[in-house]
């Protein structure tokens, strides 16, 4: 599987060359402060689109794009290179100890994917997230699903978590044939010892499983940060360094 992985990479690296030749005249670089706080000036390379097509928006994600609303960006900042892409295969993965302890920990929730919506019960939901994790910016619910979250160069769903109906967690997550991108998740701040976000990635290792897609997606790992730190304890996992999917097995 991994010779075949090899394959694959390389032909995403080769079509994606091609493809940015013709669409970087519309990146521009952007400098600002680092929304990861390392203390250092962040600079956004990004560019905004018109929908585009499922395998454009793969050779992106292969690249170490991310996605927010219609905009697709990397970091190129000049004194930090903290943001490290990170994606699981399925296929390969194996749960350890603790993910198998999430796993029945939140056994009794009932999953549900749904179009992707902002409802009165997701955005208070992701308002008290946010006011838990972020206190001191000026995020607000309706401003991530409407500037972040919904977009038009993709199809997006919610996956969502509930306890007796009451909604509990949700995961946006953006779909293709061959991938899936974890864009977000936000839970109920109240219920972290259920370690919701372990229990989520779990949840997207078995739906790609479920629908034979072979690569997913998770964001940046940053092991400074908290909370972009505990992806890398799902393993085996790949590393977007040197613009090569270097696989990281042990612990």
């Amino acid at each position: 599987m991994r010779s075949l992985t090899v394959s694959y990479d390389e032909h995403c690296r080769l079509e994606f060359a091609a493809l940015y030749q013709r669409l970087a005249p519309y990146f521009i670089s952007l400098d600002t402060a680092c929304p990861y706080g390392m203390g250092c000036t962040a600079t956004f390379h990004q560019a905004s689109f018109a929908p585009l097509s499922e395998r454009a928006l793969e050779l992106f994600l292969a690249a170490g794009y991310r996605r927010n609303g219609n905009c697709l960006y990397t970091m190129r900042c000049t004194d930090c290179e903290a943001c490290l892409p990170i994606r699981l295969l399925p296929a390969e993965f194996a749960a350890n100890r603790n993910q198998r302890r999430a796993g029945k920990r939140n056994g009794d929730l009932e999953i549900s994917l749904r179009p992707l919506q902002a409802g009165w019960e997701q955005l208070e939901l992701c308002e008290r997230f946010l006011r838990s994790r972020y206190p001191q910016e000026n995020n607000r619910a309706l401003s991530y699903y409407r500037d972040f979250f919904m977009n038009s160069i993709t199809s997006t769903a919610q996956l969502e978590y509930r306890l007796d109906g009451r909604l509990l967690g949700a995961a946006i997550i953006d779909i293709g044939f061959n991938w899936l991108n974890a864009v977000y998740f936000f839970f109920a701040p109240e219920e972290k010892k259920r370690s919701l976000g372990t229990f989520n990635i779990l949840q997207l290792v078995d739906l790609c499983r479920q629908w034979e897609i072979a690569n997913l997606y998770l964001g940046y790992l940053i092991p400074e940060v908290p909370a972009m730190s505990y992806k890398a304890a799902f393993r085996p996992h790949q590393l977007l360094l040197d613009d090569r999917w270097c696989w990281q097995v042990g612990e």
